[in-house]
């Protein structure tokens, strides 16, 4: 394990509660002779520089939190620790704020393991000029504006036309986004180790409604037919507004997500169930086991 002597703490900049564990966990650090980079207010522009001298970035909020940390961190191959004050903390490994000591104590200790994820990386060609272009973590998601029209989507895999799309919107996610919008829509879900683009329409009228799971190295590229007021987004995020003819392309990102992660390995789906049902404790089920039928 790489020795951990320079570590960012980033609150969540729209959080203000997560402020002031930021500064504690700060000085924490500090009484470890770590050099620290605290941030309250942040976006992904202004950190970037701070981010490539860093061991490891501990991230203070959400799913959200964790998104925008690992987007910014990927560039530099940093990986990111995530102390949850959100809602669902999917992403992140701590799972309540006041358990952040033990998780450091086990950090310093190098008793934890770093886990990769795939990203997308999609551009926007308009009259054979790049106009934007976003990394994800999650998706890429093209869909309509304010006004109530379905979006109408050429789409192609490789190069070869798949079909044209009329809906809401179109998700194009990693495995890590399958487990949010994209499950959602009726999308699969993908442990994160998995390397595919998954595709899915939302509220599709008369075209394919069932997702497609590509392998990484696939393209997708997606042509806007309709005048409808339509937007581009990257994890939530806006890239851009699309018009007829626009070409959006999305492909595997050259980058990839790091997590730290102190949790056994297969912890995905226990992790994913418990938030989706409530957990029963298996010895509570023990009763109707035993009432079971016999099969002599």
């Amino acid at each position: 394990m790489t020795e951990i002597r320079r570590v960012g703490v980033f609150a969540h900049p729209l959080r203000p509660q997560s402020a002031p564990l930021a500064h504690e966990i700060a000085r924490s650090l500090q009484g470890r002779q770590v050099k620290v980079a605290l941030h309250t207010q942040w976006d992904e522009d202004s950190v970037r520089d701070t981010i490539a001298g860093l061991d490891v970035v501990i991230a203070i909020g959400g799913d959200g939190a964790m998104l925008r940390a690992a987007r910014v961190c990927a560039v530099a191959g940093v990986p990111v620790l995530g102390v949850n004050m959100g809602r669902l903390g999917f992403l992140t490994e701590i799972a309540e704020p006041n358990s952040w000591e033990q998780a450091l104590e086990r950090l310093f200790a190098g008793d934890y393991w770093i886990e990769q994820r795939m990203m997308l990386h999609t551009h926007v060609e308009r009259n054979n000029q790049v106009t934007c272009e976003a990394e994800a973590l999650n998706d890429v998601v093209l869909s309509r504006s304010a006004i109530t029209r379905m979006v109408q989507l050429e789409t192609y895999i490789d190069g070869g036309w798949t079909t044209t799309y009329n809906a809401d919107a179109l998700i194009i996610a990693t495995a890590t986004g399958s487990t949010a919008y994209a499950l959602a829509s009726g999308g699969p879900i993908l442990p994160p180790e998995l390397r595919n683009i998954l595709i899915v329409p939302v509220a599709p009228h008369l075209t394919l409604d069932r997702p497609i799971v590509l392998q990484e190295g696939s393209t997708v590229t997606v042509v806007v037919l309709t005048d409808t007021e339509s937007a581009l987004s990257a994890d939530g995020v806006l890239v851009a507004d699309l018009a007829r003819s626009d070409r959006i392309i999305i492909q595997a990102s050259e980058q990839r997500a790091r997590f730290v992660r102190m949790r056994e390995r297969n912890y995905f789906y226990r992790s994913l169930l418990d938030r989706l049902e409530p957990r029963v404790p298996p010895h509570e089920h023990n009763h109707l086991i035993d009432q079971a039928p016999s099969s002599d």
